[in-house]
């Protein structure tokens, strides 16, 4: 068992003030990539969540990006590729890509919902979202 007050323990100096805020994320309007695939991000400061949904037969293209990554399937299953193995990756399952490794990913007869979490926020979203810098990813 961990340290709960060690885990909890809380620098006063350190404290912050300023709003967080609560979002409903399936009430997001989705960004539509590709045909098939629905992004909902949610934006911190130094941090992004992205929810993904995979309809059956969508395929995100190998890719890579400068920002840390974590995908975790909350329903579903998809085909993962990474640095060119590849995998079934269900429920409970997640997958740790560093930066500028390459990736891809696709359904087959099912549908995917997962969870991209970035850090930094990932530029080709904010570029998405119309809060980029540039075009580029």
């Amino acid at each position: 068992m961990t340290d709960s007050a060690s885990y909890f323990a809380a620098n006063a100096e350190a404290q912050a003030t300023g709003k967080g805020m609560f979002v409903t994320w399936d009430g997001l309007d989705p960004i539509e990539i590709v045909s098939g695939l629905r992004f909902q991000p949610v934006l911190g400061d130094k941090l992004m969540v992205n929810f993904v949904h995979f309809d059956p037969h969508t395929e995100a293209p190998e890719h890579w990006h400068d920002e840390e990554q974590i995908s975790f399937v909350i329903d579903g299953e998809f085909e993962f590729e990474l640095d060119g193995e590849k995998r079934t990756v269900r429920r409970g399952e997640a997958v740790v890509i560093p930066p500028n490794v390459p990736h891809a990913a696709r359904t087959f007869d099912t549908s995917c919902l997962e969870v991209d979490v970035f850090y930094p926020p990932r530029q080709g979203l904010l570029d998405a979202m119309g809060l980029g810098d540039s075009g580029a990813d």
